[in-house]
């Protein structure tokens, strides 16, 4: 989580959310892929840390699916990011902050609860909650 953080943490400096995801392999401990958030700097609205993690992971290990690995994220994963994760079949998802206006983990859309969603990964909220938390309510404070 702690990388995930320093990508959160550069993403707000680039003036983005401040939201950082990784993607590890936990059997080696291996960080395949890492990304801050960047949808106003690439004008892509999907350019989310997960979705961008994502994608670099797959091509890492040469899938487009994840099985086994982990994604450690510094806010609750969107409805968007959900899906693409499950469509991943990522195995773990650690998050730090709730989101309980945007969320689609535990909150909004609970996209694994839903007879669609072809996987549904373990889930694991509040790592590092509080500093995730603060990043974000600053980033805010900030622009207001």
């Amino acid at each position: 989580m702690r990388i995930a953080l320093d990508e959160a943490r550069a993403a707000a400096a680039r003036g983005e959310t401040p939201v950082g995801a990784v993607v590890a392999d936990p059997a080696t401990g291996a960080v395949l892929a890492r990304a801050g958030n960047r949808t106003r700097e690439l004008r892509d609205p999907t350019a989310h840390a997960e979705m961008l993690a994502i994608r670099a992971a797959c091509a890492a290990v040469g899938s487009e699916r994840l099985p086994g690995l982990d994604i450690y994220v510094t806010l609750e994963p969107c409805a968007m990011c959900a899906a693409a994760l499950a469509a991943a079949r990522i195995g773990r998802i650690y998050y730090g902050a709730a989101d309980p206006k945007s969320g689609g983990v535990e909150h909004g859309a609970r996209v694994f609860a839903h007879p669609q969603s072809h996987h549904r990964p373990e889930v694991f909220p509040g790592i590092a909650e509080r500093e995730a938390a603060d990043l974000l309510r600053a980033f805010f404070a900030a622009r207001r």
